[in-house]
């Protein structure tokens, strides 16, 4: 039995709902959102140098492109102009496949550090 990691097959980008749906050639499929992505991008400005940063305010990103990287990986660029983490075919498995302890132990953090999914507001206040 061989525990290679199974390739992507399809991407769709759902983005009403902010969820990128993803096949694999093992007949596996998931949906992770793009707060989930975002988050947990395995970029070095996220994970830093073995100490992962906390990002927060990410509830409603969004993806605006996807860019393949040879046959083992997708470039994706989010709304918020983060675009720096290379999604190879292990990481989104991996993401899938432990979204549920990955979404709560996230959750732990953001109540520990008392920080807050929700986006925040640009307000532009001209007084005359």
């Amino acid at each position: 039995m061989t525990t290679s990691t199974p390739n992507v097959t399809d991407l769709k980008l759902k983005r009403k709902s902010r969820i990128l749906e993803i096949s694999f050639d093992n007949g596996e499929q998931y949906q992770l959102t793009c707060e989930m992505l975002r988050v947990y991008s395995p970029s070095a400005e996220v994970h830093g140098h073995g100490n992962p940063k906390l990002v927060t305010h990410k509830k409603n990103v969004n993806i605006t492109r996807i860019e393949p990287v040879g046959n083992y990986a997708v470039k994706i660029v989010f709304d918020d102009g983060h675009d720096t983490g290379l999604f190879s075919w292990q990481v989104l498995y991996d993401l899938a496949t432990h979204q549920v302890e990955l979404w709560e132990k996230y959750l732990a953090r953001l109540r520990a550090e008392k920080a807050s999914r929700e986006p925040l507001i640009a307000m532009n206040i001209k007084y005359n």
